[in-house]
């Protein structure tokens, strides 16, 4: 029971997928935000040319 016990607390693989998990959702958050921010300045400058067009 006791060695059951430390194995399953020097077992650390559930903590590594949290952590992957973790770094995952950071990235996905940091592309999201670049992309929201360049589709911004892509339809202002889009909104720029066809002013200019007309």
């Amino acid at each position: 029971m006791i060695k059951s016990f430390k194995s399953f607390l020097a077992n650390e693989s559930g903590a590594t997928a949290i952590e992957y998990g973790l770094i995952a959702s950071l990235i996905a958050v940091t592309i999201i935000t670049a992309i929201t921010a360049l589709g911004t300045n892509l339809k202002n400058t889009f909104t720029e040319v066809s002013n200019n067009l007309h």
